[in-house]
This record gives C-alpha cells, sequence and structure tokens, in this order.
C-alpha cells in the first residue's frame, strides 16, 4: 500500500521516536516476528500465520499472531510505513488505550471476514466433490492448506479511521501519481479491493480481509461518534 499524506507531524523525529507508544510497539513487534520468520519460515508460518479453521495446522491463537507475519521485505515494508504514517494520527487523535482496541478488533474482522468467504467457498467445492470432480478437492485443500500471513486487514481500519477523521484531507499515491480527499481515497479502496476480490483477478491476496477491516473500522468510529466518546482517550 504505497502512498503518503503531507498534513500532518512537524519537527523531525526519526521514523519511530516521532510515532506513540502503540504504534511503535506493533511496528517493533512486526520487525521482530519478520526476522524470526528469515530464520525459520517454516516454523513459524505453520505456527503463527492463520489457516482455516478446519485445516490441520489451525490453532486458535494465530487468528491474532498472524497479525505480525508477512510474506516478504516489501510486504512489510508498505505495511509498516502505513501504519506509521496514519496510524500514528489516529493514536493521537483517540488515544492509545482506544487504538490499541481498534487495531485488533479490525483485525479480527478482517479474518472473520475473509474465513466467512471461505465457508462458502468450500461448500460451491463440496457440491463438485460429491460430482467426483477433482478440481473441487484441490480447491478445498488449497483453501486448507494455504495460510493467510500480514496486518493489512487492521491497518485497513485504520486507514478508513484516518479518514473519517479526516475525510478532507489530501491523500496521494506513489504510483500512480493521484491525489484525493482520504474520503474518496477508501472508497476507491474499498472498490478494488471488492472488485479483485469477486473476479478473482488479484490471486494471492486476501481482498475480503482488507474489506473487513475496513468495515470493522467503520462501525467502530461510528459506534464512538454516536456515543460521544470518540475524543475521549480515557474510555471506550
Amino acid at each position: 500500500m504505497p502512498y503518503y499524506y503531507g498534513n500532518y507531524g512537524g519537527g523531525n523525529r526519526g521514523f519511530l521516536g516521532g510515532a506513540p507508544p502503540v504504534t511503535r510497539n506493533l511496528i517493533i513487534i512486526n520487525i521482530i516476528v519478520f526476522i524470526a520468520t528469515l530464520i525459520n519460515r517454516e516454523f513459524m508460518t505453520t505456527e503463527f500465520a492463520v489457516f482455516y479453521p478446519t485445516s490441520p495446522f489451525f490453532h486458535w491463537w494465530q487468528v491474532l499472531t498472524h497479525m505480525f507475519m508477512h510474506g516478504g521485505f516489501w510486504h512489510i515494508l508498505f505495511n509498516m510505513y502505513t501504519l506509521w504514517l496514519f496510524g500514528s494520527v489516529v493514536e493521537n487523535i483517540i488515544g492509545s488505550k482506544k487504538f490499541v482496541l481498534f487495531y485488533f478488533v479490525c483485525g479480527l474482522g478482517a479474518v472473520g471476514l475473509h474465513f466467512g468467504v471461505e465457508y462458502l467457498q468450500l461448500q460451491s467445492y463440496m457440491e463438485g466433490v460429491a460430482l467426483g470432480n477433482s478440481a473441487a478437492i484441490d480447491n478445498i485443500n488449497a483453501i486448507k492448506f494455504t495460510p493467510t500471513v500480514g496486518a493489512s486487514g487492521a491497518i485497513y481500519g485504520v486507514l478508513i479511521g484516518y479518514a473519517m477523521l479526516f475525510p478532507s484531507s489530501k491523500m496521494t499515491l506513489l504510483f500512480p501519481p493521484v491525489t484525493l480527499s482520504a474520503k474518496w481515497m477508501v472508497v476507491v479502496f474499498a472498490a478494488i479491493e471488492l472488485l479483485t476480490g469477486i473476479t478473482g483477478t488479484a490471486t494471492g491476496v486476501a481482498h475480503f480481509a482488507h474489506l473487513g477491516g475496513m468495515l470493522i473500522g467503520w462501525l467502530m468510529i461510528l459506534f464512538w461518534r454516536k456515543r460521544g466518546k470518540l475524543f475521549d482517550k480515557n474510555s471506550f
């Protein structure tokens, strides 16, 4: 997710020195886990990436730990850059206590929708299995034995949180160099994720997890705003 914005921040405090505590610690943990993955990828993936619940590799803690796993250098770089950029702003506005809840609930919402879509796919493939379709069996095995990793679901929630807090701020993609207001940029992101998820034109990406994170982020900001607690840093 290579993008930046230019309406926040002041002074040169370094990459992590200017980040609030939750955002900073999330980035540090992600980096540590990524280094551990480079050392022993098979163990880290099997234990801490998330597998479909009926997979023999599934463990309950994976619904949390997969948020700290990444598939490669560019994956973690873009995710952590985005988390630092937008997470710092959102955390400073709503407070660290609320932000840590926001981040993880968005991540859980992401994996929840991802599982839901996989469940529907499995149901459709089961009909093929009953008819003796070998391709359907391969597709079922692909779902059960393919790990999902990444903080993107939670980070998409952070993005929509930022857009709801600062809807008129400008966001500029690095490629292509397009500038839009934050509220329209997240609409474009959501439309792209929905289109690619439905059509399957960009394989290897959990598009519906991204949408799940955005949906939960949107609902949480709306909930806090309705209760008048959005800017109260000491309450949920």
